[in-house]
């Protein structure tokens, strides 16, 4: 063998073709640009009245064109990189398009009725078939039926996921591991005929707001244990090793160490099973009954709950009752996000703090 060192490095060299005529970065928007102007042309040109219909035809064109401008320029190789690339963009965007065009008809029809007098008022001597009335009796329930199965439920999830992955071993950590499975998928309906049956028939307790947030508890416990007990997992077993060489109690390791490490995950899935609750309405149509007026007691007396009051004015099935309905929706949608951000705020904040920051 007479190769020599330098004969066996494999380093590219000016000219080569992995060097020679690559796209500059802003190749992919330009060829959006001219998608776009594509889809707008030939979706115009055909006739097709839904922009939705210009975009899947703006969408095709993209991956096509960049599939094709790499292919010419870098090769089959990079071409079908980029094309891999382009279809990850393209799914992100038909993912997108439902939620915008939900946000966008929610704001743009609930803005008509959303106000101070909306926010302030309740349904109380206001006829269905009329303008006015507000949204504030719903508000007042929602957040307090929601809040009460918040209590309920993050605690007993939290615990329940402690001991899964920290203590849970043998039958018992399997057969609790298998009723969260299960407990997931129960319909929202079936929780609120338990609590129907056993709270209110058998016990004999009246409809109130309480009732409906035991139904929402079981609802929420199931997400609350997965969603914690995954953010348990990823905190690295060397913590807590290098915690008991120090001397420090189990205990003590989980309360100092892996909650602390996992917290801001742990209070987004605690936010997530609370934006899966806030906008049941089966276990509410069946529990709280439902009411016109301001309850602020949760424990005595129908409630109403905004999930509850859209499906009551959707039902009135006339404009001012729409028009409400959608107004409640986006005050739904406004205190998800409100919750979500403070969340988010108090996930920074305990978050441990690292040499980087």
């Amino acid at each position: 063998m007479s190769h020599t060192v330098n004969d066996l490095d494999t380093a590219p060299r000016a000219g080569t073709p992995i060097e020679r005529n690559r796209l500059p970065r802003w190749t992919p928007l330009a060829v959006a640009v001219g998608a776009i102007v594509v889809g707008v042309a030939v979706g115009a040109g055909a006739g097709l009245t839904s922009h939705v219909q210009w975009g899947l035809i703006a969408l095709v064109v993209f991956v096509a064109g960049n599939y094709l401008v790499t292919r010419v320029t870098d090769g089959p190789r990079q071409a079908k990189d980029r094309v891999a690339t382009s279809l990850v963009y393209a799914c992100f965007i038909l993912a997108i398009i439902p939620l915008y065009s939900l946000i966008e008809t929610t704001i743009a029809k609930g803005v008509k009725v959303l106000g101070g007098t909306f926010l302030s008022h309740s349904m109380s001597g206001v006829l269905g078939t009329e303008p006015g009335g507000g949204v504030y009796h719903a508000i007042i329930g929602t957040l307090e039926q929601v809040g009460i199965a918040t209590v309920i439920a993050v605690p007993i999830g939290l615990f329940t996921a402690i001991y899964l992955v920290e203590y849970g071993k043998g039958g018992l950590a399997k057969a609790i591991t298998f009723f969260v499975d299960v407990m997931t998928g129960i319909p929202s309906i079936v929780a609120g005929l338990f609590i129907l049956s056993f709270w209110i028939l058998i016990l004999g307790f009246g409809f109130s707001g309480f009732a409906g947030s035991l139904a929402l508890t079981i609802l929420m416990m199931p997400i609350v244990v997965r969603s914690t007990e995954e953010m348990l997992k990823l905190v690295p077993n060397e913590l807590r090793e290098a915690s008991y060489a120090l001397g420090v109690p189990k205990w003590r390791t989980i309360v100092s160490i892996v909650l602390p490490t996992s917290i801001g995950g742990i209070i987004t899935g605690v936010v997530l099973a609370i934006a899966r609750i806030a906008g049941e309405t089966a276990p509410v149509l069946l529990l709280v009954f439902g009411s016109q007026v301001i309850n602020n007691d949760p424990f005595n007396g129908p409630q109403s709950s905004l999930p509850f009051y859209i499906y009551e004015q959707y039902n009135l099935g006339n404009s001012a009752s729409y028009d409400r309905a959608w107004g409640a929706a986006l005050v739904l949608i406004i205190l998800v996000m409100i919750l979500n951000l403070i969340a988010r705020g108090i996930a920074r904040w305990k978050a441990p703090k690292t040499s980087g920051r």
